[in-house]
């Protein structure tokens, strides 16, 4: 199989933004080479470092993306180009929304597979949370809880900032016998967490097929089946249960739309984890949550994106 492979050439502080328009057409992965990250970082130990990162020409951050061959290939690609070009539009830091070029070059399956791999190293993501790749050896800590994913050709590496603020929030509000809706659970990172922080009953939904496959692959290899179900359906029209903790880690206009019906699904005293939110539209995503019966209990960032803890408005279902 042929891939294309999309380049952006941009600066750090817009990498999330880059990253995100790449991940909406629906890239099968993605690849930062970021020179700072290396420079920047003496204390870290590092597995692999490619050594032409820091001898290319170019001073900002390269960011890539993988689409496989496909009918629609060429208008993802335009509208890739389409976003990258208003991001300047959208910016008060016209530095953050600077970018230079977007290159788009045929590879191999093959070639696909060793560009990203050597990229993606096992990562602590919470208090507890270790997200491995399924080919990286690791050698476990006291109390870590280690999550083995093989992202195939789907996008959720788990060590995006969204996932990791989803995770964290995971750690503090998942407790024993608990159950857990993940919404848009993309390759099951946030379900096969959810079991292994103790919840009794997790199900995942996405409506990708592709990601349906892979998540129950990876929670088969993390030994979570017992708890974890994985479903192939829209937001949360295939959910026939209440849950203790709602998580949804998709974008802010989906965020907005299963506000409206999220108090059916969520028990009295549980929590409405949302991120995958970007800072321009933390008050419209918070404005939502409010007029339909949710109060907020905490926001934090992390980059360019925002995480979002609400529970019901006890006033509003007394």
């Amino acid at each position: 199989m042929m891939w294309t492979e999309i380049q952006i050439k941009t600066t750090t502080q817009a990498v999330e933004i880059v990253s995100n328009i790449l991940y909406e057409v629906g890239v099968g992965g993605l690849v930062i080479e970021d020179p700072n990250d290396i420079i920047d970082s003496e204390n870290e130990t590092w597995d692999y470092i490619d050594t032409k990162l820091l001898d290319q020409d170019f001073e900002r951050v390269i960011v890539k993306g993988y689409l496989e061959e496909s009918e629609d290939l060429k208008d993802k690609i335009e509208l890739i180009i389409e976003n990258v070009e208003k991001i300047p539009q959208f910016c008060k830091n016209k530095e953050l929304g600077h970018v230079t070029e977007v290159t788009t070059t045929e590879i191999e399956n093959q070639d696909w597979s060793k560009t990203w791999k050597k990229y993606y190293k096992p990562k602590k993501i919470g208090e507890k949370i270790v997200i491995k790749p399924s080919w990286e050896e690791y050698e476990k800590q006291v109390d870590e809880i280690v999550i083995e994913i093989d992202p195939g050709t789907a996008f959720g590496t788990g060590t995006h900032e969204t996932t990791i603020m989803c995770v964290r929030e995971l750690e503090k509000h998942v407790h024993s016998l608990d159950t857990v809706i993940d919404v848009g659970c993309g390759t099951g990172v946030l379900s096969i967490a959810a079991a292994k922080l103790g919840a009794m009953s997790v199900v995942g939904v996405d409506l990708d097929e592709e990601c349906v496959k892979v998540a129950r692959e990876n929670v088969r290899k993390n030994g979570v089946t017992g708890a974890v179900q994985i479903k192939h359906g829209d937001m949360l029209k295939q959910i026939d249960c209440k849950a203790n903790v709602v998580v949804a880690n998709i974008v802010a206009e989906i965020i907005k739309i299963i506000s409206k019906d999220i108090i059916t699904f969520l028990e009295d005293d549980g929590v409405f984890i949302a991120s995958g939110i970007i800072l321009d539209k933390i008050q419209e995503v918070k404005e939502a949550l409010k007029d339909n019966g949710l109060t907020i209990i905490e926001e934090t960032t992390m980059g360019e994106w925002a995480c979002i803890v609400s529970k019901l408005d006890g006033d509003k279902h007394e």
